[in-house]
């Protein structure tokens, strides 16, 4: 409006129990007034309230617009702080999936990205709102806050750097766990591809003596069956070796 302001936000951060908390925060600000509205009672303004309640730096000195900053940088401020502890569950995740690349980890991989989306819309919509009142003449921010603003798009700005280092890391443990997960499966293929090795010929001996043709001069032979085992024995012991010599085990 000309001479009124309306800004919705999108307000993160952490609840009682750590857990991520997303609600909207609407702000309408006027030459002299300013009014919020919240979705529920929050602890997020504590430090502008007690700034003003103690008269503490420009709060109390300065204009409605300079305090709608004030709140706008408080929701900001949430912001980093979410994503500091979304970086420490990150960093034990990839502890994680190094020790032991389960399937639980993948999941909690996918809740972390999505996370890290959340805050990247919550802060994209504030960087481009501080864009189009830094361009043009606000009919409610004086010249004098535009530096404060200019200082809360850097944050935004920090903000989706952040952001975007977060979804590398996540590409990447992404991938540490696809290479973790393809590793364990060439350990148990080649598990299973020696003992195949060491028994196709164990049973191809084991077919050739189990046709029961009437004249096969070894069935009547007294060392016989001695002398498959004894066979069968060797082939396995220079098959083991061969792959021992190659370091396949």
């Amino acid at each position: 409006h000309e001479d009124t302001l309306f800004i919705v936000l999108r307000a993160i951060g952490l609840g009682p129990q750590g857990e991520k908390e997303e609600e909207q925060l609407s702000l309408i600000v006027g030459r002299t007034y300013l009014l919020t509205f919240q979705e529920r009672p929050s602890a997020m303004f504590d430090a502008v309230r007690q700034r003003i309640q103690t008269s503490r730096g420009r709060v109390r000195r300065m204009g409605v617009d300079y305090l709608a900053y004030a709140l706008m940088d408080a929701i900001v401020d949430q912001y980093f702080v979410v994503l500091e502890d979304i970086g420490e569950e990150l960093e034990n995740l990839e502890e994680m999936l190094l020790e032991n690349p389960g399937p639980e980890w993948l999941a909690a991989l996918h809740d972390l990205r999505k996370e890290v989306m959340t805050v990247r819309r919550a802060a994209w919509p504030i960087r481009e709102m501080l864009n189009v009142v830094l361009r043009g003449e606000s009919p409610v921010f004086d010249p004098g806050t535009l530096p404060f603003l200019r200082d809360l798009q850097d944050h935004c700005l920090h903000v989706m750097d952040n952001v975007e280092d977060f979804r590398e890391l996540q590409t990447g443990l992404m991938e540490l766990y696809m290479s973790s997960s393809s590793q364990r499966t060439n350990e148990v293929m080649k598990v299973l591809t020696i003992i195949a090795t060491v028994f196709i010929p164990l049973t191809f001996v084991a077919g050739v003596y189990g046709m029961n043709f009437e004249f096969m001069p070894e069935l009547r032979w007294r060392w016989g069956y001695p002398a498959v085992w004894g066979v069968m024995g060797a082939m396995t012991a220079v098959q083991l070796y061969f792959m021992w010599r190659k370091n396949w085990f």
